[in-house]
Formats: structure tokens, sequence, C-alpha cells
């Protein structure tokens, strides 16, 4: 699968099969999220691999899923992650602030490194950061941004024209919908 194609098909996965994922194919993702673009080069990011069982189950219980179609939207027991990668930045490098774009480059290439191999991924941000702080042990110096959530992909989401509504929803077949503004409507050349 080439970029592009990664980046036009990938979706958020919130059911996954229970494979574990290999820890070198976590530390790839990882790898590629290292190769980001980050602002003045400082690279303030870190990352957490958690994969242990007893660990995901406590990550789990700090996130937030699918708010527009919860609880329907959320994993079942069958279905939950099993593995998070937690995005978490050096506040000793830059502060509380110019990281966000380092956090995004970086996350999209563990999102489209992570679907190239068929895993899904759920990039989360209504987290309870404090309490992930407390069960990985992570210093206080740090600031925890991120948590993705992995496995191997689950169900099928795909991109439906965007109408009125921005909101996601279950289709009759169980398939989750997700709107998308055609390029048509989001593309101005040379002026507005």
């Amino acid at each position: 699968m080439n970029v592009y194609k990664a980046a036009i098909s990938r979706r958020t996965i919130r059911k996954f099969k229970q494979k574990e994922i290999p820890i070198s194919t976590l530390m790839k993702l990882v790898n590629s999220a290292r190769m980001a673009p980050s602002t003045a080069n400082l690279q303030p990011l870190e990352y957490i691999i958690v994969k242990e069982k007893p660990l995901r189950a406590k990550i789990f219980d700090c996130v937030s899923w699918a708010g527009y179609i919860a609880p329907e939207g959320n994993p079942g027991s069958g279905e939950k992650p099993v593995a998070y990668i937690v995005i978490i930045v050096d506040s000793g490098v830059v502060g509380l602030s110019k990281f966000e774009r380092d956090v995004g480059s970086s996350a999209e290439n563990i999102m489209l490194s992570a679907w190239e191999m068929g895993i899904g991924t759920c990039w989360m941000g209504a987290i309870n950061r404090e309490k992930i702080a407390k069960v990985l042990k992570i210093p206080a110096s740090y600031h925890v941004d991120t948590v993705i959530a992995l496995g191997y992909k689950n169900e099928k989401p795909r991109a439906v024209p965007l109408k009125k509504d921005c909101k996601y929803w279950k289709g009759r077949d169980g398939e989750l919908r997700v709107p998308k503004k055609s390029l048509k409507r989001i593309v101005h050349k040379n002026k507005f």
C-alpha cells in the first residue's frame, strides 16, 4: 500500500481482534513517529508502549470512546485494544507549549504506518491524563498528550459524503459511517 492510499483509506478503528501485536512491530511504529517533523527539531516527544494485559485494562479505564455513538461505539470485552502507544512531552525541552504540531505529525506517522501493516488505531484525546501518568509512573516533568489504541481491525468503517452533519453513525449493517467533506467543497485555487 502506498502512502496516498493509506492516507485516504485509513479510518479510526474501535473494535479489535484479540491477536497480539509483536513488540518489534510496535517499535517500528514508534520509529516512524520519531522521524516525524519537530518544531525547531527540539524532539520533545517520548513514547510508552503498553502491551501487558493488566496495564491495558487500566489504560482502557482512562479513555473515552466514540462520543457520538457511545456506548454502542465502545469496544466490547472481546474487542478491546491489544496495545497502546502513549505520547508524552518532555516539558523540560519545550515547556507546555509549541509541541502540538509535533504530536500531530508523530501520531499520524504511527497511524498511517499501522494501517499499512493491517493494524487499526484510535487516536484518543478524551483521556484521564493524571490517572494515566500515575498508572504508567510518568514523571511530573512530562505531559501526557495522546493515547493511540491499537489492534488488528475487527470492523470496517467507511467514509461517506458529508451532507449536513459531521457526526458518524452505525448503518443498518452495523458498520460505522464517517461523513467527510468533498474535495470540491474545501479546495480554493489561487484565492478564496
